[in-house]
């Protein structure tokens, strides 16, 4: 006997009539039609690749210029500017805060004029397809809560992921591939912080949503091949008669969740001949190497993960989310931003002009970023040539590229000290809100039913920035 309590996918569909649900329901058993016209508008983008710099990439070292601050070197951070409230444990209690200008020189790039450190020499190449926002502001001061923020639209776990939440919307453009895939690489510079399967996880979205991991280490997907004395035709009739159980109990309790598992066994099957094919770079010319460098051909580096980015994209792969580690300099700032840089700057680059030359650029929106940005004073001792920064929610830089994002421009200022947004704000309900729109969803509408009310990305807050779509 049914419980008309249990809120599922199939008792909306059966006792609520058609609407959002019922296309999730045919979504979840084989179409991947998407949500309803009332949600899904024309998009910009097709697909997304995001590039996330795991730790907290200090802005003021990167993209947001402070030349001024070379006159401060060493003096004390006013309090006006830094009350000891918005201090972390870790800094607060020191006897200084001595003003840290950057070490690294910068340079306007491109006819957009934008500045950037000399670090990323490749990355400055592509200045003109870059909409630099400096005014991203987040409340979130410790890693955890800060890059859950960023990736689900919330500091506390267990909302689903924002690839999750663009598979629900828009369903999948590759039946053999999943349409959402998680990669993570480590810096050389540190091991960074950890990273949480939740981050790329389907929250309370029925688990068909999930992204799917590619590891880092030994092949990417396991698996992948049958074993030994199992040919196809054996295979395939063990899931069809796992189907055909897994189907029964599905009538009988009605649990979506039932359903997402016999569709993630049919697309493991699927798999099977999508992926190696997917994994094989033999045929990749010499020049895309010499875009991506010669890391690309290394398992589980950051260039490595990015060609695989190009190449789930080109086949139709929805959401791509790339996690790099390491970007968390509280000392030694400036000998690991250099290693960080020579880890992501060229691949970065690479994939942006890859993207280009295959006409998938414009269609394609690439995101750069971190979850938080890195203070103005030392933490530590402060030296002409060392420093660290602490975590520092108030302002920091993200970048987009193609898939509709206005190119070659620099959103929002910040003080003198790049310590607090002065002008355009982007909140990161706004971030997320902008990103569905460019993928031409609405972030109003796109919910889900769950625990007695309706859930967004943007939970109650954000709206789309005109001023950066194109």
């Amino acid at each position: 006997m049914n419980d008309p309590f249990n809120l599922t996918r199939r008792y909306f569909l059966q006792g609520g009539g058609a609407g959002l649900g019922s296309l999730a329901l045919g979504s979840l058993l084989g179409s991947e039609q998407g949500l309803h016209s009332s949600v899904v508008s024309k998009p910009k983008a097709k697909r997304i690749i995001y590039l996330f710099q795991s730790g907290g990439p200090s802005q003021l070292d990167l993209y947001d210029h402070k030349p001024e601050l070379k006159k401060r070197f060493g003096e004390e951070v006013p309090s006006s500017v830094y009350p000891n409230e918005r201090k972390t444990k870790m800094s607060a209690g020191q006897s200084s805060f001595a003003t840290a200008p950057s070490i690294f020189n910068f340079s306007r790039h491109g006819e957009s004029g934008a500045w950037m450190s000399e670090i990323l020499p490749y990355t400055a190449k592509m200045a003109d397809e870059l909409c630099i926002m400096r005014s991203l502001h987040t409340e979130a001061i410790n890693h955890d809560p800060a890059i859950t923020f960023l990736q689900t639209g919330s500091q506390l776990a267990g909302r689903p992921s924002m690839g999750a939440w663009m598979h629900y919307g828009l369903g999948s453009d590759n039946s053999d591939l999943p349409a959402f895939v998680a990669m993570s690489s480590r810096g050389n510079a540190k091991t960074g912080q950890p990273l949480y399967d939740r981050l790329w996880g389907a929250g309370f979205l029925p688990a068909k949503y999930q992204g799917i991991k590619f590891r880092n280490q030994g092949d990417p997907v396991l698996d992948i091949y049958d074993p030994p004395g199992v040919s196809r035709e054996m295979r395939r009739r063990m899931l069809d008669s796992l189907k055909k159980l897994n189907h029964d109990r599905l009538d009988h309790t009605q649990d979506p969740e039932i359903a997402a598992r016999i569709s993630q066994y049919e697309l493991a099957y699927r798999m099977q001949t999508s992926v190696p094919g997917l994994l094989d770079f033999a045929n990749e010319p010499k020049g895309t190497f010499d875009l991506y460098g010669e890391d690309a051909k290394k398992t589980g580096t950051y260039a490595y993960n990015c060609l695989m980015a190009r190449r789930l994209a080109e086949r139709g792969v929805r959401y791509i989310q790339l996690f790099h580690q390491g970007w968390d300099q509280h000392n030694n700032l400036p000998g690991q931003m250099r290693s960080q840089a020579r880890d992501t700057d060229q691949a970065t680059a690479g994939l942006l002009m890859d993207l280009k030359q295959r006409g998938m650029l414009d269609d394609t929106l690439v995101i750069w970023g971190g979850e938080f940005g890195r203070t103005v004073y030392s933490q530590g001792k402060l030296t002409e040539k060392n420093y660290g920064r602490d975590h520092h929610p108030g302002c920091f830089t993200m970048w987009m590229a193609g898939g509709g994002a206005k190119p070659g421009i620099t959103y929002g200022q910040t003080d003198d000290y790049s310590t607090s947004v002065v002008k355009d704000p982007v909140h990161v309900n706004n971030l997320h809100a902008t990103i569905l729109k460019l993928m031409g969803i609405d972030h109003k509408r796109l919910t889900h039913f769950h625990q007695g009310r309706e859930f967004r990305l943007t939970d109650v807050g954000g709206n789309p920035i005109s001023d950066l779509m194109a």
